[in-house]
């Protein structure tokens, strides 16, 4: 097992590193943020130069990159181009509401997907599978940005009792994470169907059950079990694209998260906020995704020679 985990750890640090290497070219394909902190206007190139040199952008970009990976081991982003404040400070306010939402939404999905994904598959073929499948296809058709329109309309502007955007008690919780809930609960259902279909069909479960087992403990202790490798596997997946959905949410909500940073750090041309933003985002993906590989290795030893 320390082989295994030892192999994803290295692989992990490969992709850290080539995730910060893409994102610290790209971005400076995007424009020169000099201009942005001038604020246009009468500008001259002497000023501009003087601009750059100041935040560190005549350096070669080799020396640049370097400097990036040195800060980002010791916590160190650098300062904002935009009012000069330490980027730290701002991903140190910023992250922990990203990953409330985030992990407010993955857990409410897990549990409506479990509990309708496997009544979906006990019932397979009569009336509940059929209105849980197409109830699945209905939330997989909603745009996210759509869907937290609707909800905004419903619940704050119809009805009144939520409030539209900020984060200002638990009450603001719901809508978010309804909305990112509604799109991943769809997916997950049709998966833990499937799952349970397959592990069903299995010999031991019809051992189980001729032993005289009552169906829950079937169901939930053998069967879901031996289901969950798929499902955990894709859980991990999906927080990746969790985070990349959650941009647009937090937008529409107002929510004073890391998507709200980098989508402000774009519109500004922040490099250090929007490299260390992406670069933060992409270690949790990844540290999540690690933890993925050895929950599979421990739910199945047979990963572990891979």
């Amino acid at each position: 097992m320390a082989g295994f985990i030892l192999k994803r750890l290295l692989q992990a640090v490969f992709v850290v590193l080539a995730v910060t290497l893409i994102v610290s070219f790209a971005i400076r394909l995007s424009g020169d943020p000099a201009i942005m902190v001038m604020g246009g206007g009468n500008v001259t190139e002497q000023d501009l130069q003087n601009i750059r040199q100041a935040l560190g952008l005549n350096r070669p970009f080799y020396v640049q990159y370097l400097s990036f990976l040195q800060g980002l081991f010791v916590g160190d982003f650098g300062k904002s181009f935009m009012g000069g404040t330490p980027v730290s400070l701002l991903i140190s306010q910023a992250l922990p509401a990203t990953l409330l939402l985030a992990f407010a939404s993955l857990l409410t999905s897990i549990a409506l997907s479990v509990p309708l994904g496997v009544y979906a598959a006990v019932n397979r073929g009569r009336w509940p599978d059929q209105l849980i499948r197409i109830l699945s296809l209905v939330g997989l058709s909603f745009p996210n940005f759509w869907l937290a329109i609707m909800l905004v309309l419903l619940f704050s502007i119809v009805l009144g009792i939520l409030p539209p955007s900020g984060m200002e008690g638990p009450e603001s919780f719901i809508m978010p994470a309804l909305t990112m809930a509604i799109i991943l609960t769809a997916t997950n259902m049709r998966l833990v169907r499937t799952s349970m279909l397959e592990t069903l069909s299995q010999q031991y479960i019809m051992v189980a059950r001729s032993k005289g087992l009552r169906d829950r403990v079937v169901l939930y202790k053998h069967a879901l079990r031996n289901s969950a490798i798929p499902l955990v596997t894709y859980i991990g997946l999906q927080f990746g694209n969790l985070i990349g959905g959650i941009v647009i949410v937090e937008r529409v909500f107002n929510w004073p998260g890391m998507g709200t940073l980098a989508f402000d750090a774009i519109s500004n041309r922040d490099y250090p906020v929007l490299q260390a933003t992406i670069t933060v985002l992409a270690l949790f993906i990844v540290f999540i995704n690690l933890m993925v590989d050895v929950a599979y290795g421990l739910i199945d030893p047979r990963i572990r020679t891979e």
